[in-house]
């Protein structure tokens, strides 16, 4: 560039010759050299970026080659801590089982010391370590033998009767064997059930006269006072009156006091209908009588008006 200008210089005329335009040579040599440097420069940046891009590139293919090894080895690690939680889970199952087991074996163990302890109070004893000595006169062995001797006793008596019963069911003579024994003889069983037989006659017809006179009783108390009185339970008497207008009129007296001395009026709806005789026959006079005859007069009277 400097040759060409001063070939440049060299042909021109001094007149011609301008130095302004030769400090513009220089200033654009300047730009070019600077151009250069710059790019040179650029150049150096560029290689040492595509060197460390290559060295990143390898270093990326070798933590991939890394990630895959390391995938390749998380698999069967996790499938082990997999198959590890799945044992530790059911070795707490089984833990929980025997823990369990042996709570119960626990109970039982409680339950037959306490019972072995019961049957040592109770008198009981271990026949292979302990050792019995029995007396030769023994009172447990002389009760068990008197109670023997009750027992055969016993059947002999109930074998006897049952002959006996057999016999009478038949209607037949009692055996000699029976007889002797001291039991009575079929003919006063005979007559025994002819005794009984006749009071239980006796009684029934005692039974159907007491019945009798207790309805002619009661048909006189009807006609006499007007009420039919019947008991509905212990101690209460329902009444009603010959003159009721409906057939559920009706009232009812609870017996008070020692033997029934004294008589109550239980609330009925037919005593709420009379409250004015209540007041004054019951709560001012105190005279169940008259609060009767005044209720039998008003009931009495409403039949005559209508």
């Amino acid at each position: 560039m400097r040759a060409i200008l001063g070939s440049y210089d060299s042909e021109l005329t001094p007149a011609e010759y301008s130095p302004q335009l030769t400090r513009r040579m220089r200033e654009a040599e300047d730009m070019v050299q600077k151009v250069h440097a710059h790019s040179s420069e650029m150049e150096a940046q560029l290689s040492q970026a595509l060197e460390d891009l290559g060295v990143q590139k390898q270093r990326a293919d070798m933590l991939e080659m890394e990630l895959r090894v390391l995938q390749c080895q998380a698999g069967p690690a996790e499938q082990s801590v997999l198959l590890s939680r799945e044992e530790v889970s059911s070795l707490r199952l089984k833990i929980e089982e025997l823990e369990g087991e042996r709570r119960r074996l626990e109970g039982d163990k409680q339950q037959l010391e306490a019972q072995l302890q019961q049957l040592s109070l109770a008198g009981d004893y271990d026949q292979g370590r302990t050792k019995v000595l029995h007396m030769t006169v023994n009172p447990a062995s002389e009760a068990q033998q008197s109670l023997r001797q009750d027992q055969a006793r016993l059947r002999e008596e109930c074998e006897r009767l049952r002959q006996l019963l057999g016999a009478l069911g038949r209607g037949g003579p009692v055996p000699a064997g029976l007889q002797a024994s001291g039991l009575p003889s079929s003919q006063e069983v005979a007559e025994l059930k002819k005794q009984v037989e006749s009071a239980e006659l006796k009684n029934q017809r005692l039974k159907e006269v007491f019945q009798t006179k207790i309805q002619e009783f009661r048909k006189a108390c009807y006609t006499l006072t007007g009420y039919q009185v019947d008991i509905t339970r212990e101690g209460q008497y329902r009444l009603t009156s010959m003159y009721a207008e409906h057939k559920d009129d009706c009232l009812v007296f609870k017996a008070a006091g020692p033997s029934g001395a004294t008589m109550q009026l239980l609330e009925t709806a037919f005593s709420r209908s009379v409250p004015e005789l209540v007041q004054l026959h019951l709560l001012a006079q105190d005279s169940i009588p008259a609060f009767l005859s005044a209720l039998t007069l008003d009931l009495f009277s409403r039949q005559t008006v209508a």
